[in-house]
């Protein structure tokens, strides 16, 4: 095995660890990291966003993370959401339609941004568009037919999306959005041309074989349960597993619940969770292909969910090659693991005190 260690003897030594192995992986650290810095409530707010807008059938996993926090955040204005708590509130009272310059202003003042307010038409072409195919967003809520150039026009939420996101975080979410977006053609589905590629098929432990959308995601996470699990976590329980389109294809309820883990909404829980009842570690994997890293915010959001769970954890984040870690190595929080696909006899431990082993 090889491990990434810290020093613990003073904070500049931890300090001039992560720089160095921040050099030696991400030479480029800052390139495409733009919402990296940011309060963790600006953080969670605008991937709750992303979220949601891929529920409602956006196509984001393939963009780039900057045009993934920009899309989130021009959405969060139109709704008019400043933080997690505003959910049940999006779009019920939202004043007259946005225009894009005040969308610049919105973003700006509430999610620590200096988006000049000449970037108006980038907003409107590249930002929003996404979601105006998806018909979520209005692009002329109060003059349908105005033109393009009309300096009245602004965007809204579509009253018909409008309940559906209004229940983000609460009990059954991502069944209520499946339920909404039943017999509608999904953006993601007309722009990757999801019918005429294959699923992933995954097998089990128990034997039973699942049907996983396709995708590098899903096929990070079959890695997981076929390569990771025999060699690193050998005869565990996998008590959950989320797909893109099912966020509980594999839920077991009765154990989760048992352990202490809430269900209140699975878009809080990591995509894999694994139950080594032999050595009574629980493993909480993240399969990261565009984005979501078990980051010190992200560790800190799964430290509050187990808060009611007394069994020892091990914090992994998964890749399918050193190509998409060297990218996100900078935000890897300490006291946890990373596991690659591609070399999948080795852990990479970033956790100095000791090798392998739960929190």
């Amino acid at each position: 095995m090889r491990w990434l260690d810290r020093s613990s003897d003073t904070s500049n030594s931890n300090d001039i660890a992560f720089l160095e192995l921040d050099k030696r992986l991400r030479p480029d650290r800052q390139k495409g990291m733009a919402g990296k810095n940011k309060a963790a409530s600006v953080r969670r707010v605008v991937n709750e966003a992303i979220e949601v807008l891929q529920a409602l059938g956006v196509p984001l996993s393939s963009a780039t993370q900057r045009s993934r926090e920009m899309t989130a955040m021009c959405f969060l204005a139109v709704a008019g959401v400043t933080h997690s708590a505003d959910w049940p509130s999006a779009a019920k009272h939202p004043g007259p339609p946005l225009g894009t310059r005040q969308i610049i202003d919105f973003i700006n003042r509430h999610f620590e941004e200096s988006i000049s307010r000449g970037s108006y038409d980038d907003i409107r072409r590249k930002h929003l568009k996404l979601a105006i195919l998806a018909g979520i967003v209005l692009k002329s809520a109060a003059k349908p037919h105005a033109a393009a150039n009309d300096p009245t026009r602004g965007y809204a939420v579509n009253p018909l999306h409008a309940p559906v996101i209004q229940s983000f975080g609460q009990l059954g979410w991502a069944a209520h959005a499946a339920k909404f977006m039943e017999g509608q053609t999904a953006l993601t589905d007309v722009v990757g041309g999801k019918s005429s590629v294959a699923a992933i098929s995954l097998v089990l432990p128990n034997g039973s074989e699942l049907r996983l959308g396709p995708g590098q995601h899903n096929a990070l996470q079959r890695a997981v349960v076929e390569q990771f699990r025999p060699r690193f976590a050998p005869g565990s329980l996998v008590l959950y597993l989320g797909d893109a389109q099912d966020r509980t294809i594999v839920c077991d309820t009765e154990r989760l619940t048992a352990i202490g883990l809430p269900l209140a909404t699975s878009g809080s829980l990591p995509d894999i969770i694994l139950l080594d009842e032999a050595r009574g570690w629980l493993f909480l994997i993240e399969a990261v292909h565009s984005f979501g890293p078990i980051s010190p915010e992200r560790l800190l959001t799964l430290d509050q969910l187990c808060q009611n769970c007394s069994i020892p954890r091990v914090y992994v984040t998964s890749f399918l090659d050193r190509g998409a870690f060297r990218k996100f190595a900078p935000d890897i929080a300490w006291e946890t693991e990373v596991w690659i696909a591609s070399e999948p006899d080795h852990m990479i431990h970033f956790n100095g005190d000791r090798f392998f082993g739960p929190r």
